[in-house]
């Protein structure tokens, strides 16, 4: 089993993340006594159903102070009650794991008020597999924990967007119109790493402008992508533009769009620049690397920068190229994004061998990036 580096609050918290992102796998090895109510399991949930008084006398029967974990809490929010009752009653610590929250949201819950603590699960990174990763494997299968440990990695992604239809988004009745939905995917599967533009989305997925915003919410609420904002401020002009939408794994991405064997070398680009936004995210949560992550678009230009760290005052701006070799081109976001005012630091990251320093911008190897993310060091 790979070890994972994320870390458990000692407190009560949530925990959300894509299926197959191994949450219940972590959570058993961490906490292997911890009181378990697994909601997936459908005869306990229609007794709950039945009787919404049996899990207040299940936890009542509990020591003070035990963990309580609670599988797929978004299927029952109501339960959430009880749980918040014997937080205060018997201090019991819960550990309450998802997929979504967004029946809880639409449930008015409201997360018990700050007593649990939020947590993510992303996909494995290259910390926690140390001698067993290659980029050139997670850009082609991703690096969920279901399909990492798969014998046959494609079969595995191939159903994995057909289980997230049945399993996601049918039976939790996300969509009305699941049809539509599921047309929506591979169209957004293209925006990986666009510019997201709501109404160009819609024409292309023939659908109403509304049901695909609510179709893209749908997206980030059960952890498969989310949108990074653009950077506004004064630089020379008024810096605008829509927001990028990135998948949270490459392998799914490949997978909504039905793209089997090598990655060409088309996909390398952005499939590595949607992997560093996810390494980003993770590393951000666990090291605190950053307090807002942007990317920078000049209005009325063509040149952007693929990442922009705030911390306070300060910004570090990171450029992700695909190549083996730098080249003078490569440099043009990072020359143009100079004059902003707090920039601390301009990286650009590619997969040569060589460190280079180029006009005061750093040129790091992805091995060395992984390095200074594994120390918090950006």
């Amino acid at each position: 089993m790979v070890d994972r580096i994320q870390k458990a609050p000692e407190s009560s918290f949530f925990l959300f993340g894509p299926r197959g992102s191994g949450k219940t796998t972590w959570i058993r090895s961490l906490f292997p006594n911890a009181h378990w109510i697994d909601l997936l399991d459908e005869g306990l949930f229609q007794r709950y159903l039945a009787d919404p008084s049996l899990p207040g006398l299940e936890l009542a029967a509990l020591n003070k102070g035990s963990r309580v974990c609670i599988d797929e809490i978004q299927r029952l929010p109501s339960l959430l009650n009880e749980v918040h009752r014997y937080i205060e009653k018997l201090g019991l610590r819960f550990i309450l794991t998802g997929s979504s929250a967004r029946k809880l949201r639409r449930a008015g819950v409201n997360l018990l008020a700050g007593r649990a603590q939020v947590c993510q699960m992303f996909p494995f990174v290259p910390e926690e597999l140390g001698g067993h990763f290659s980029l050139d494997d997670t850009l082609r299968y991703g690096s969920l924990p279901i399909v990492w440990a798969s014998t046959d990695r494609e079969a595995t992604l191939a159903a994995y967007a057909l289980t997230y239809l049945k399993e996601e988004i049918q039976a939790e009745a996300l969509v009305r119109n699941l049809p539509g939905f599921a047309r929506f995917l591979p169209i957004a599967a293209l925006f990986h790493g666009q510019r997201l533009n709501i109404a160009s989305l819609a024409r292309d997925a023939g659908t109403a402008r509304t049901t695909i915003h609510d179709y893209v919410t749908i997206l980030e609420d059960t952890m498969l992508a989310y949108r990074l904002q653009a950077f506004e401020a004064r630089l020379r002009v008024r810096e605008r533009a829509h927001p990028k939408l990135y998948w949270i794994d490459p392998g799914i991405v490949r997978a909504i769009k039905k793209e089997r064997g090598s990655v060409t070398h088309e996909e390398k680009g952005v499939l590595l620049e949607g992997y560093v936004a996810m390494l980003l995210r993770y590393y951000g949560h666990q090291k605190n690397l950053y307090d807002d992550l942007y990317y920078w678009a000049p209005s009325g230009g063509q040149l952007e920068v693929d990442f922009l760290l705030k911390r306070g005052k300060e910004f570090v701006a990171l450029e992700v190229k695909s190549s083996n070799r730098l080249r003078p081109e490569d440099l043009r976001g990072l020359q143009a994004i100079e004059p902003l005012k707090g920039l601390k630091k301009r990286i650009l990251i590619y997969r040569g061998n060589q460190q280079l320093k180029v006009e005061n911008i750093e040129v790091l190897p992805f091995a060395t990036f992984l390095d200074h993310l594994a120390a918090g060091q950006i």
